[in-house]
């Protein structure tokens, strides 16, 4: 599992130093920031900005984005209901609890 996400952290990091090598705009793209755009316009069901959104970063740091994303939101959910992550992200999804 180590390995995996080493393997995911060396690739962000690589697309991180190809972008600020390309001429990307002066403060990069924050990756978190773009699983934020993402996922908003997603809610909202808006394409266009969908795309601008997964066009900031790699579709790898997006994906570790919205993956962060999803973590701290199902956490801050559990913590407002006062119920564990499980039950909570098992109850967004539309799943029995177990």
């Amino acid at each position: 599992m180590f390995g995996r996400v080493r393997k995911v952290w060396d690739r962000l990091l690589s697309s991180v130093s190809v972008a600020e090598r390309t001429g990307g705009d002066s403060r990069g793209h924050n990756l978190f920031e773009a699983a934020a755009a993402y996922v908003s316009a997603y809610v909202e069901d808006d394409q266009e900005r969908m795309d601008e959104a997964a066009g900031r970063v790699s579709p790898e740091a997006l994906s570790f984005g919205l993956n962060e994303l999803a973590c701290r939101a199902v956490v801050a959910l559990a913590r407002e209901r006062e119920e564990s992550p499980r039950t909570v992200a098992r109850a967004l999804l539309g799943l029995p609890a177990s």
